[in-house]
């Protein structure tokens, strides 16, 4: 993979590649765009296959930041880290390291938690920056509220894709069982949903939510082609593909995922089959919205809480928009998005 072309293709500001072998760091800092303000988006730690594959992952992901922090109304644009290894791999030294080159962007680019990461290793990379949010003394753990804003979102996709915003007896199967996943089935539940739930690491997680909400459980491999009411991405992105579109078995599509849809082709042969898609980064960006509330402070945990839940009206108003037009709902989103951030 060119990266200057993919820079290009996806209309980056920079890209840093770091490779600190004393502290074990190679990682990726993409910063897609400042228009709007600083750029926010979280450090992820993953095993990637391959270094392409994490170039792919962070240009997605950082230009998914831009555009959700624009939906959300946030002063950010939007940026996003990868660090490649595996969570059992992690140290101080490695998020210390991770940190000097947050700081050496000189504040165009604000870190915080993402996959793999916590407000402990946040902590440890306060040491060498102050370009960081998501502090355990501020505003936390964003995970509660990625899954509160992806909750509310589902609840708008029922309304428009099965007639009502009432949940009971809604089947849901729930693809992703970390803490935005686990904490979304409790929401789910707690509303009367029927969930079917797949994880693919933690089996421990697994097990106790189908004690806890009577789940059910179904292999990875599979959660996608249940026949449900609605399907909830909650892992890695991509997932949403020529492979896997036509398998599909549910009327719509809402989950906190990064970047659930390949491509544009996929996001157009999800509408032709007539199952409505969450646009991800209108739905998951509760996370987001509580992170970027500390960097413009002072944090008011009430004042976060009510634009989460205004996820449920951006939902609600791009479905009904692509069942009145046609258009993808991805499409109308994006557009939106980018008046938004060019003007």
């Amino acid at each position: 993979m060119n990266a200057l072309v993919e820079m290009s293709k996806y209309g980056h500001e920079k890209v840093l590649f770091i490779n600190n072998e004393e502290a074990g760091l190679k990682a990726i800092i993409a910063v897609h765009n400042t228009n709007l303000g600083p750029a926010i988006g979280g450090c992820r730690l993953y095993p990637y296959e391959s270094f392409d594959d994490a170039l792919f992952d962070v240009l997605r992901l950082s230009r998914g930041m831009s555009h959700k922090n624009a939906v959300a109304g946030l002063p950010h644009g939007g940026g996003k880290g990868v660090i490649i290894a595996d969570p059992s791999q992690k140290t101080e030294a490695m998020f210390e390291a991770f940190a000097e080159a947050v700081e050496a962007l000189g504040g165009c680019y604000i870190t915080a938690e993402d996959v793999n990461t916590d407000t402990d290793d946040a902590l440890v990379m306060m040491r060498k920056t102050k370009h960081i949010c998501g502090l355990p003394m501020n505003s936390g753990d964003p995970s509660p509220f990625t899954a509160r804003g992806v909750y509310q979102g589902i609840r708008a996709t029922a309304k428009v894709a099965l007639g009502s915003d009432d949940l009971n007896g809604v089947t849901i199967a729930v693809q992703g069982l970390g803490k935005v996943g686990y904490e979304l089935c409790r929401l789910l539940h707690n509303d009367g949903a029927k969930l079917i739930i797949a994880n693919r690491s933690n089996k421990a997680a697994l097990e106790k939510a189908a004690e806890e909400f009577g789940a059910t459980i179904v292999p990875t491999e599979e959660i996608l082609f249940q026949e449900c009411d609605i399907v909830s991405p909650n892992a890695m992105g991509a997932i949403l593909n020529p492979n896997t579109i036509p398998k599909l078995r549910c009327k719509a599509v809402a989950g906190g995922a990064n970047n659930q849809i390949l491509d544009d082709e996929s996001g157009l042969a999800l509408k032709a089959r007539g199952i409505y898609y969450a646009p991800d980064f209108v739905i998951n960006g509760g996370g987001v919205i509580n992170a970027a509330a500390e960097v413009d402070g002072p944090y008011d945990k009430e004042a976060v809480l009510k634009k989460v839940d205004n996820i449920y009206n951006s939902i609600e108003h791009i479905l009904s928009e692509s069942k009145e037009t046609g258009e993808p709902e991805g499409v109308i989103a994006t557009r939106y998005a980018e008046s938004l951030i060019f003007g």
